[in-house]
């Protein structure tokens, strides 16, 4: 099914596409490492997906100054090890023009080094804030940060007079950086971590982990992970009899996680790009026209709801494919160009870059949200 460029994509690219150059025959290569299946194909597969679908979209445009895009997508199954390799390969063998991706915190932590090594920008999908703390010169990534994540929950547990949590987290890259941002961010708001559980990111069940959390007596569950698992913790809390508020990571933001957990996951609370819940956001948000593209042209291709991780892989297929078109194929003058880019309009915030902030996002990138019948809603709403 053919589907229209997201509108972000198509503003940026308009005069891009309409300037040949030379070597137009050759293809520009963007190398990507994702989880497209393994733990942490619901971030993976629909960022795989996302940049099938915008390249297409836009080599059916002409491409970029008349060179079309060639998409080379290794699929690492969450692996760090794998993500290692193909990283190599990516780099050396294929001399890809940049690299999105990986998908997560722990894989990106395993590459970044080789990618500034070969000069290869790499823009990552992942949350962690190690990514881009300290800043490397060509390694930068499009996921809002987890302190801004952690903030944003921290302040909706103090307004509701929370202050004993009971802490659950992934033994991931991304489980880990959190929980010890959680460690670092809570005295600020008054919240004590009574218990701190980590639990493997493949687990079955985890009714043991959750049963040390509901013995010390918490007013409040933050569970932080990106994989199926944390579905799990939300059942399992519900089945020991724990009643008490759920909070989750932005790694919660597929709707699919929702649904794995059932009924259990009514009221649970996270914060959340704002793609899933782009309908309900003001006419005037300068976002909402960005999103609505991104998630008519996904949905109408692959039959699945678009989610906040597929929307990572946008944001930086589109801003990479902007700064092309805009300064030429020329790798350090493109890290240079995004580097400096200000107010770029993504799904998963309004980007401005420095030289000190690789991310460039800050806390107003999240939307509080909450699971009520069954779907993602603005909390409060």
């Amino acid at each position: 099914m053919k589907t229209t460029p997201t509108a972000v994509l198509a503003a940026a690219l308009a005069a891009a596409v309409a300037v040949p150059a030379r070597g137009a025959e050759e293809p520009i290569k963007i190398g990507a490492l994702l989880s497209v299946t393994g733990p942490a194909a619901f971030l993976g597969a629909p960022e795989a997906r996302t940049l099938e679908m915008m390249a297409a979209d836009l080599n059916a445009k002409g491409g970029i100054r008349g060179r079309k895009v060639q998409l080379v997508v290794k699929d690492t199954a969450g692996s760090p090890e794998k993500a290692i390799s193909f990283a190599k390969q990516l780099v050396d063998e294929e001399q890809v023009f940049a690299i999105i991706g990986p998908a997560t915190s722990g894989e990106t932590m395993a590459v970044k080094q080789l990618a500034g090594d070969g000069k290869t920008l790499l823009v990552s999908c992942a949350a962690a804030e190690a990514i881009v703390n300290p800043v490397a010169p060509w390694v930068f990534k499009t996921a809002q940060k987890d302190s801004d994540a952690a903030r944003k929950i921290f302040e909706q547990m103090h307004a509701r007079g929370i202050a004993r949590v009971g802490l659950l987290s992934s033994n991931t890259g991304f489980g880990k950086a959190g929980r010890e941002t959680i460690a670092k961010l809570a005295p600020e708001f008054g919240i004590q971590i009574v218990a701190d559980e980590v639990y493997d990111k493949a687990a079955t069940d985890l009714t043991a982990e959750v049963t040390k959390v509901k013995a010390a007596a918490p007013q409040a569950i933050l569970n932080w992970s990106i994989e199926p698992a944390q579905a799990i913790v939300i059942k399992n809390a519900r089945q020991l009899g724990l009643a008490v508020p759920i909070f989750q990571s932005h790694g919660f933001a597929n709707i699919q996680y929702a649904k794995a957990a059932g009924a259990a996951a009514e009221g649970v609370v996270f914060p959340a790009s704002r793609i899933v819940v782009a309908e309900a956001l003001p006419e005037k948000h300068p976002q909402k026209a960005v999103l609505l593209a991104y998630k008519k042209a996904y949905e109408a291709r692959y039959q699945e709801e678009a989610s906040a991780f597929g929307g990572y892989a946008h944001d930086a297929f589109a801003v990479l494919a902007k700064l092309v078109g805009e300064v030429g194929p020329d790798r350090e003058k493109v890290r240079a160009a995004l580097e400096a880019t200000k107010g770029f309009v993504g799904t998963a915030g309004i980007f401005t870059f420095t030289p000190a902030d690789h991310n460039g996002l800050d806390v107003d990138a999240f939307e509080m949200v909450t699971v009520k019948d069954g779907r993602f809603v603005l909390l409060g709403k």
